[in-house]
């Protein structure tokens, strides 16, 4: 049964998703009195994928060090800078410059092993990315607020790295140690009950923050949708920046698949409650939009990874 609703859940993701955005919209009164459970459920969404990590991923990083290194420097250097440029140059406000920003500058999706292993990537490479880019984060991500939002946004640094640390890094080595301790026998076991719930909570959060951006979105403005306009572009650069880059340096099918969905995939709910939580509504604006578009440009993007794998085989031979 829950296998089914997980498969029906999954198949949809792109419609619920905005329409979790829309009903979180209309009953923001509902939202707002709900907002402290979002921390609770981006924990539990990262413990449920952190389950079929395991410490043998961190070989891949020996193995390919070249590509991880890269990965983390497109994720966290070269799109935070690109949405710093776009945003700046196309909106003349800080505010929506750091949502931009904090839209992209979140660790790599964990969903992104799902269209990793449909493109027939290199798996156990893009677990390891997910697994360090994920411990990085509350080191990371704070260091990039702190650059792009300067003296004019106050941050409460210290209390972004705790968050941090509660909602990713200690979910995520709760479940490694639980496959670790069972050698895999609670992942095979739990995994499958806790997909539904993990992605009921991804739409909780998206309908509980949706209230946070209520007051921006009940009336058409061109500044929205300038707004949704720049955060699709962004997405859909993001992908074909990371093929096009996988291309020059490795030339490799399964590496450029994987790499392409690493710096293409964003986990947007970590973004969202740090753009709730920190700073004012309007920097949560780019981050929720962010998650209208991610599933549909990954299921587009799996089509070019199939096309791109072709055309490289087909010149080898």
């Amino acid at each position: 049964m829950l296998t089914k609703v997980n498969t029906f859940l999954q198949r949809r993701i792109a419609i619920l998703t905005p329409l979790s955005l829309i009903l979180g919209v209309l009953f923001h009164q509902i939202g707002e009195q709900l907002l402290f459970l979002v921390s609770w459920l981006l924990a539990f969404i990262t413990f449920a994928g952190s389950l079929n990590m395991n410490i043998r991923e961190t070989r891949m990083v020996v193995r390919h060090p070249g590509v991880v290194l890269i990965s983390i420097a497109f994720l966290h250097i070269l799109m935070p800078a690109w949405a710093y440029f776009l945003s700046s140059l196309v909106f003349n406000d800080q505010l929506l410059t750091v949502g931009f920003v904090l839209a992209v500058a979140v660790p790599t999706g964990v969903t992104s092993v799902i269209w990793v292993t449909l493109t027939k990537g290199n798996l156990p490479l893009c677990l390891s990315i997910i697994l360090v880019d994920t411990l990085l984060a509350p080191i990371v991500m704070p260091a990039i607020l702190h650059v792009v939002a300067g003296e004019r946004i106050t941050i409460d640094t210290s209390s972004l790295i705790m968050n941090l640390i509660w909602m990713v890094l200690l979910p995520t080595l709760l479940g490694i140690a639980l496959n670790e301790g069972s050698k895999g026998k609670i992942p095979s076991k739990l995994s499958p009950k806790l997909a539904p719930f993990s992605k009921l909570s991804l739409f909780g959060i998206v309908a509980i923050n949706g209230s946070a951006v209520a007051p921006y979105v009940q009336k058409f403005t061109w500044e929205l949708v300038g707004i949704v306009g720049m955060v699709f572009f962004l997405a859909a650069s993001g992908y074909a920046a990371a093929l096009a880059l996988s291309h020059i340096i490795w030339k490799n099918p399964e590496i450029s698949s994987t790499f392409m969905f690493m710096g293409g995939m964003r986990n947007i709910a970590v973004g969202v409650v740090i753009a709730t939580s920190y700073f004012p509504p309007k920097v949560a604006m780019p981050v929720v939009f962010g998650m209208l578009f991610q599933q549909v440009l990954a299921s587009l993007y799996s089509k070019v990874a199939d096309k791109y794998r072709i055309w490289i085989t087909e010149r080898v031979k």
